[in-house]
């Protein structure tokens, strides 16, 4: 039977004393958090049966912070999604105990955005939401911002020089990717259809802008008809793209550059064109991926949403440590790709 480890071989493999291993274990003296790590990754490693208490301690010792998120429309998978994501990576920062405490906007007018946001701010150290770029909503963040509250901007930006910083994809990358890979699946050159979900969202309007530009500059046979808003709804896009395919039998690709996916997927499974068009829609869920593996959808562009929500959260509790960064930035995520093959 192997011997079980002592806290002398803790010690040893720690590169710190007995004394200092029993200080961590029971709090007798404060201990630098480094060397607390190291006794704990050191204990998790051989198998060190008080484990598990040292992480208490450590975590006992940890600052709390409440951390405010507002997203869109609670009732899509997406979002849902999100939040449970959010949650868990409070709930396993490293560098604080935390409480998530997130809210669900019903429409994507700013007016209701900015209301919650203002009943996020009232009760938490810092806030992330998604919304418009909107006069509105960026007099909001100024005023946050005077009062000390860091504010991040999600999936898509909002009051750039005065937000503490933007987390999510590269837009206009996500846009010509989109563009490349139509242009390389359509049959034949034709018509494109672009939906986005309103032109007050900077993420939509870049990814409208570098989708634009691909075809621009590397497929101009293409016909790019005018962009139409479907305010993230089902209905409006399934309702919207049954009727582009019955005027426009030469349409060959179509992209969703924000929500609305649902929808557009019903509409091709209802309309069965007899050439299915190159349509390109965003997150992976059962409907994205049933329909990617039924040849509906010939790709899907998804966030990674476990890595974007632990880079935010160790961002705001940066930002509540050390006060407002000099320059606001930005933190770009790689996207990922779905094809029928990689599912």
């Amino acid at each position: 039977m192997a011997k079980r480890p002592t806290i002398t071989d803790l010690a040893r493999i720690s590169g710190v004393s007995v004394a200092t291993v029993d200080r961590v274990l029971n709090s007798r003296l404060p201990v630098r958090e480094e060397t607390a790590r190291r006794v704990y990754e050191a204990a998790t490693e051989i198998g060190y049966h008080a484990a598990g208490l040292i992480k208490q301690r450590m975590r006992h010792e940890l600052p709390e912070y409440r951390l405010g998120f507002l997203l869109l429309k609670g009732n899509y998978v997406f979002y849902s999604e999100f939040a449970r994501e959010l949650e868990l990576a409070v709930s396993r920062s490293p560098r604080f105990r935390g409480v998530a405490t997130i809210d669900f906007a019903d429409s994507l007018t700013p007016d209701e955005i900015v209301e919650r946001a203002r009943r996020l701010a009232a009760k938490c150290r810092a806030v992330a939401l998604v919304g418009p770029d909107h006069p509105t909503l960026t007099v909001a963040v100024e005023e946050m911002k005077a009062k000390g509250l860091p504010v991040f901007s999600l999936l898509s930006d909002f009051a750039a020089g005065i937000r503490e910083g933007y987390v999510g994809l590269d837009n206009r990358k996500v846009g010509r990717s989109a563009a490349w890979m139509i242009s390389k699946a359509a049959k034949r050159p034709g018509k494109i259809a672009l939906f986005v979900g309103s032109h007050r969202f900077h993420g939509h309007e870049l990814r409208e802008i570098g989708f634009r530009s691909f075809f621009r500059e590397q497929a101009p046979e293409f016909t790019l008809l005018e962009t139409l808003v479907n305010l993230e709804a089902n209905q409006i896009t399934q309702d919207t793209l049954l009727d582009l395919l019955g005027r426009h039998p030469d349409l060959v690709g179509c992209y969703v550059a924000g929500g609305g996916m649902e929808g557009a997927v019903a509409a091709l499974r209802q309309a069965k064109p007899a050439e299915m068009p190159a349509v390109i829609c965003n997150e992976i869920n059962a409907t994205s991926r049933s329909a990617l593996a039924d040849g509906i959808l010939t790709m899907v562009i998804s966030t990674p949403l476990a890595a974007l929500c632990r880079e935010l959260v160790d961002l705001m509790a940066h930002a509540i440590e050390t006060g407002a960064a000099n320059a606001p930035g930005q933190t770009f995520l790689p996207f990922d790709i779905y094809l029928p093959e990689n599912i």
